[in-house]
């Protein structure tokens, strides 16, 4: 994660002296890399070129040559311990646990995954490359209190049961995981995942409140918070057709009510209710907000509405609203690009961080 203010600014080493740091930084990994692992596996196969891919970027190494094996022991020794675990595991323990209360919301923890993988991610500025999920920095004050996040620790409590059981996957990993396994045990499409991400050691990494789109704005508020985490206007609509799933609360956001009539359930209704349906104030003691006129049961926020008022949005949300397909194709590509913000700069798709697990 990177720090809002670093205090002393970190380079490469010289060219002098490359050839020898990189040596030893491949030499390091490898003694890591073998000693996390159990001795038959030692034996049987050598170091993961994945391993090696990633010891071998220079930009993925944050170093000074004076203290660049120090520095690298530590990085290799998070990635080693990512190695090993098993993320097929980790994705069936997420989804053992998703309808395993049936008094919370709607009888799934699908919706506060989501909207936890969401907000941990969302805070990415492309600008000064800081925020986004790598860090998890979420677990610590000030960002647990900022007002958006309000409701997210009863996700950060639920998934804390799986990072005891699977201790070598990082918060940031286990966050976005559990985001893409909801949406895609609710219905929605298959998202592309790769671990990778490592923790923040403190809140000084938090990223300032307000990255996050306040729900009471208008179009241009929209486009200059996703505009800033990267987006451009065909992504940012797909990716609010999240709200496809689960509902406000009063009590966290101001706003009461589900989007949709099936708040467990990851489709395309959002838009197609948008579209169809006739959308009316709503009269009650809360922030504005908007109802169905036919049954007075769903709610839109007034930055939903814009996805129908904008020219530009309102484009892609009526293509969403007619064909499922391409909502789920666009959202699933938007979503990944949104969890991998700020994690493997530099890299292209199939590179570091993946550990054949991907």
């Amino acid at each position: 994660q990177l720090l809002a203010r670093p205090s002393t600014p970190i380079h490469p080493p010289s060219s002098a002296y490359l050839p020898f740091t990189m040596f030893a930084l491949r030499t390091a990994t490898r003694a890591v890399a073998r000693a996390a692992r159990p001795a038959a596996m030692v034996a049987a196969r050598p170091m993961s070129t994945a391993v090696i891919s990633a010891a071998s970027r220079t930009s993925f190494v944050p170093f000074v040559a004076t203290a660049g094996v120090t520095a690298f022991l530590a990085y290799g020794m998070s990635n080693a311990h990512a190695a090993s675990v098993n993320y097929d595991e980790v994705r069936a323990a997420i989804a053992d646990i998703l309808e395993s209360e049936e008094n919370y919301d709607d009888g799934s923890l699908g919706p506060v995954f989501v909207r936890l993988a969401w907000h941990a991610s969302g805070t990415y500025d492309v600008f000064s490359k800081t925020g986004g999920s790598n860090g998890a920095t979420m677990r610590f004050h000030p960002e647990c209190d900022h007002g958006a996040n309000a409701g997210l620790g009863e996700a950060r409590k639920r998934l804390e049961k799986i990072k005891q059981k699977f201790p070598g996957i990082s918060y940031a990993d286990l966050w976005t995981l559990a985001g893409v396994v909801a949406i895609e045990e609710m219905g929605g499409p298959k998202i592309k995942w790769r671990p990778g991400r490592t923790d923040a050691a403190s809140g000084k990494a938090c990223p300032p409140e307000g990255r996050l789109p306040d729900a009471t704005r208008n179009a241009d508020h929209v486009r200059a918070i996703f505009y800033r985490m990267g987006f451009n206007d065909q992504e940012m609509v797909a990716l609010i057709g999240a709200h496809a799933v689960g509902r406000c609360h009063s009590d966290r956001s101001g706003f009461d009510g589900p989007w949709t009539f099936g708040p467990t359930t990851f489709s395309n209704e959002f838009f197609r209710l948008l579209v169809e349906e006739k959308w009316v104030p709503r009269s009650w003691n809360g922030p504005a907000q908007y109802t169905d006129a036919k049954t007075r049961t769903l709610m839109m926020l007034p930055t939903d509405m814009e996805m129908v008022r904008d020219p530009e949005f309102r484009k892609y949300t009526e293509i969403y609203a007619k064909d499922e397909a391409a909502f789920f194709k666009d959202f699933a590509s938007a979503f990944s690009k949104l969890l991998e913000a700020g994690v493997f700069e530099g890299e292209n798709s199939s590179g570091g961080g993946c550990f054949g697990m991907c």
